[in-house]
């Protein structure tokens, strides 16, 4: 089963920073596109930014500047850095992941969240 792990959330004050990590298991040929979302309760799932294959990233110009999102081929990770944090980046964030599983088959799958906490 493919997993996808995550890890640096947590409390920041504000105008200050976090990185986050998603790292990805299981019997996988290789991760295509992933992603980074975020989700306030009552609202929708936000996309953040997606990161390619090649490490090329593309992102809704409100996060440009301040988010920048990566890639590890070789450690299967991804990392989502966040600076300059202000209390509307409040949210639960999300790593997703397409993959192409040992099988041959292409597989989408996503982390468990992780809470992102800006607040003095």
């Amino acid at each position: 089963q493919v997993e996808l792990v995550q890890s640096g959330g947590g409390l920041v004050q504000p105008g200050g920073s976090l990185r986050l990590s998603c790292a990805v298991s299981g019997s996988i040929l290789s991760i295509d596109t992933v992603g980074w979302y975020r989700q306030v309760p009552g609202k929708e799932r936000e996309l953040v930014v997606e990161v390619f294959p090649g490490g090329m990233t593309k992102s809704a110009d409100s996060f440009e500047g301040r988010f920048t999102a990566s890639r590890d081929n070789a450690k299967n990770t991804m990392y989502l850095q966040m600076n300059n944090l202000n209390p509307e980046d409040t949210a639960v964030y999300y790593c997703n992941a397409h993959v192409r599983l040992f099988t041959g088959v292409p597989y989408g799958a996503w982390g468990q969240g992780t809470q992102v906490t800006v607040s003095s």
